[in-house]
């Protein structure tokens, strides 16, 4: 008997399911007692069978209700378990009709107990999820409107809240860091295992631990729209899914049943032997079956999460390990999405002085350039600015205790009547600088790739996705000198979101099956149309994550490679619980229909039915021993 009464196939069993599981247990435990005591009588007192029958028939009753209860509710609502239900209801009526009490009571107990330990298995499996949710409740240090510090629940925090996290604490939420230095163990969210280094201007995940140092952190996103919430809503979303093949079986549920009918009605017609009927019944539930897709898919997805990973759907688990291409964005997917300096051309022999100076008219301009040069120094760093004005376009102009500096566009310098050196070939923003009157040098910014993208492409062409198309809306200068350096030989730039879903329909048209990835607004229709969207999690847009198939927590570009190694070690284990689901179940009906399996026939095919289930949970528990720890990178920027 399973509880389908009460859970669905594949999901998070809920309180009240938990408890009717443990009511079922009891009431198996109590028949179990009545059981052994009949038959206790029995051997003792062979002449008094009425009293020995007596024990037996309360028994057969006490686990009778949870029985019949499930076999109506699946003719209520059919499902895949259902047909469990069902059958161990028809061959408890069976041994009943002919008087077989012992089976009557044995049999459901078997199966109750067989059950429990599936559920068991099953709530193993989702330690992962329950894991994470700890995560999302702790206490934070919260920075009144005096200055001081109050501990709350981390459940009150709200958007723009200022928070302390010491050494040694979990980070409440996330937020950005104002102030302060620390390494943080971000292993239980992105699965990476090396310590993030963060100071001020950072974003921090909610649930990371900080290993050392004081933060002062302003809180960005709380609960359900925290990147915690998020993970979890996934993979329980993930969790609810139902696998390919999950489906077809349910396609066919129907004509299984009759056909599981027919066998019997045909055993019993030519034998005459009704236990070997009621054993064609028990063999035939399709238990190790039904389970071998959702508890693979369960499995996988827990070891996705651990790696960083997430995914939307279990379905995907399959799609993933027959990829042939890969479609890849550019700007924060194979780069990380913001300027930094490349270079810098100047006749000065030490560059420091140049820097401090860049950086203090950088932080006076909100300019995305300005911006970026402002994070060379730290706060201290920089030198006191007066009459600070701001050209429009083309820069920022300020007085120093040396004279009037200017950080800006070449045309600025020509206004300025100031002589500069020739203006360097670059793809990217360019800035001069200048010091009382005289050009100091060219600061080269753009946007850096990522150290990992060129071993990622790689690992990927090696697991088969050969054709790589880098498809981004920027300049074809700047797409062709990007893959050059990962590796992609063909390259499609200045592309608009549609020309985007117009190639990877054109991908899919050729007979290519595209990885299609990506984190901005821009990439949303592209990755839904690709066979699998994969979306940059820790940068990524909340309209890339909806319209992806599965998320990068921590947007390590080798945690692809992961997920087609994992997707595949997935699919081999779902195909040997499948012949171990379907081969172990036809041995069981043909040993029954011929009465292979003696006077007790219906319990032993009960006992070989629960094995081949645990056989197939073991297998599927196998995959939880996958660990892919990613190792440090040397960073080239």
């Amino acid at each position: 008997m399973s509880t389908s009464a009460t859970q669905p196939a594949v999901g998070m069993l809920t309180s009240a399911e938990q408890r009717s599981a443990a009511r079922q247990l009891t009431l198996a435990m109590l028949a179990l007692g009545l059981l052994g005591l009949g038959l206790v009588w029995r051997w003792f007192m062979p002449l008094q069978v009425g009293t020995s029958q007596l024990l037996l028939g309360f028994a057969s009753l006490l686990v009778a209700v949870p029985v019949m209860r499930s076999a109506w509710y699946s003719l209520r609502y059919p499902s895949l378990h259902g047909i469990t239900d069902q059958l161990i209801a028809l061959a408890m009526l069976g041994a009943w009709a002919t008087g077989d009490l012992l089976t009557a009571a044995l049999l459901p107990i078997i199966m109750i107990f067989g059950h429990v330990l599936e559920e068991r298995s099953v709530i193993g499996s989702q330690e992962a999820i329950h894991a994470l949710g700890k995560l999302t409740r702790s206490q934070a240090r919260l920075f009144q409107a005096d200055g001081s510090l109050q501990e709350v629940d981390n459940a009150s925090l709200k958007r723009g809240d200022q928070v302390e996290v010491r050494a040694g604490d979990r980070v409440p939420a996330d937020g950005v860091v104002l102030s302060g230095q620390a390494s943080l163990d971000t292993a239980s969210i992105t699965g990476e295992s090396v310590p993030l280094e963060v100071s001020a201007g950072m974003p921090i995940f909610g649930g990371a631990i900080n290993l050392d140092g004081l933060l002062r952190v302003e809180v960005t996103r709380t609960g359900d729209e925290s990147t915690l919430g998020k993970v979890i809503a996934l993979m329980q979303n993930a969790e609810r899914s139902k696998p390919p093949i999950t489906r077809l079986l349910e396609r066919y549920a129907g004509g299984y049943m009759v056909l599981v009918l027919m066998i019997a009605a045909v055993t019993w017609f030519i034998t005459n032997d009704a236990q070997a009927m009621l054993a064609v019944l028990v063999a035939a539930c399709p238990c190790a079956l039904v389970l071998s897709a959702p508890a693979t898919a369960i499995a996988g997805i827990a070891v996705a999460a651990r790696h960083g990973i997430l995914i939307r759907s279990s379905a995907f688990l399959e799609e993933l390990a027959d990829l042939t291409s890969l479609v890849v964005d550019k700007t924060g997917t194979l780069t990380y999405g913001t300027l930094r300096l490349q270079a810098i051309e100047s006749d000065l022999t030490g560059h420091q002085p140049l820097l401090q100076l860049a950086a203090s008219l950088g932080a006076a301009s909100s300019h995305p350039v300005s911006r970026a040069l402002a994070g060379l120094v730290s706060h201290e760093q920089m030198l006191a600015l007066t009459e600070v004005r701001e050209r429009q376009g083309l820069g920022v102009v300020a007085s120093t205790g040396q004279g009037e500096a200017a950080l800006g566009r070449p045309e600025l310098f020509k206004q300025l009547g100031i002589v500069t050196t020739p203006v360097p070939g670059h793809d990217g923003p360019i800035a001069g600088l200048s010091l009382g009157g005289e050009f100091l040098g060219w600061l080269l910014l753009a946007d850096s790739v990522k150290p990992e993208a060129r071993q990622a492409l790689s690992e990927l062409r090696e697991l088969g996705l050969g054709r790589q198309v880098l498809l981004t809306g920027d300049r074809q200068s700047v797409a062709e000198h990007l893959a050059r350096v990962v590796g992609i030989s063909e390259v499609q730039a200045q592309a608009l979101p549609e020309n985007k879903l117009t190639r990877v329909l054109s991908e899919i048209e050729r007979g290519f099956r595209p990885m299609v990835v990506g984190d901005g607004i821009n990439d949303s229709l592209a990755l839904k149309a690709g066979v699998v969207g994969v979306a940059m999690g820790a940068g990524g847009s909340d309209i890339a994550l909806a319209s992806s198939d599965i998320v990068l927590i921590g947007s390590d570009l080798r945690r692809l490679g992961t997920c087609v190694r994992l997707s595949r070690a997935c699919r081999h284990t779902l195909q040997v619980n499948v012949v171990i689901g379907l081969g172990w179940t036809l041995a069981i009906v043909a040993a029954a229909a011929f009465g292979w399996l003696g006077v007790a026939g219906a319990m032993i095919a009960a006992l070989l039915h629960n094995l081949s289930t645990l056989l197939v949970l073991g297998n599927a528990g196998r995959l939880l021993r996958f660990h892919e720890p990613l190792q440090a990178l040397v960073d080239e920027r």
